[in-house]
């Protein structure tokens, strides 16, 4: 009796650190974002994590948020560089490239 009361406490602090670990992570981006590579190749992410950097393989064009989250767009690698603020919905002005993209925030 004594062992199964043991193994049931640590059960529950085991779920109870392991919830409160998931509501600590940032969520996702509900939707898809949408782009256009160097080559003409269209791409998208869906569900993208909030507040990470991702970084595009190549520049990027016709970015178009369908996500419920703000993206932002920005010139350079690594989030840097000229950024262009998108609301959910809302596509990047003709003509701007990127080359990473965070969403929320």
């Amino acid at each position: 009796m004594r062992r199964s009361g043991i193994a049931l406490l640590c059960g529950l602090a085991l779920v109870t650190g392991l919830s409160s670990a998931a509501s600590a992570a940032p969520a996702a981006a509900k939707g898809q974002f949408h782009w256009i590579g160097a080559k003409g190749t269209p791409y998208f992410v869906e569900n993208p994590p909030s507040g990470q950097c991702l970084a595009m393989a190549e520049k990027g064009r016709a970015a178009n948020n369908r996500t419920s989250a703000r993206a932002t767009v920005y010139a350079g690698r690594k989030c840097t560089g000229a950024a262009k603020r998108m609301a959910p919905g809302q596509r990047a002005p003709k003509g701007f490239t990127f080359a990473s993209v965070r969403f929320g925030g």
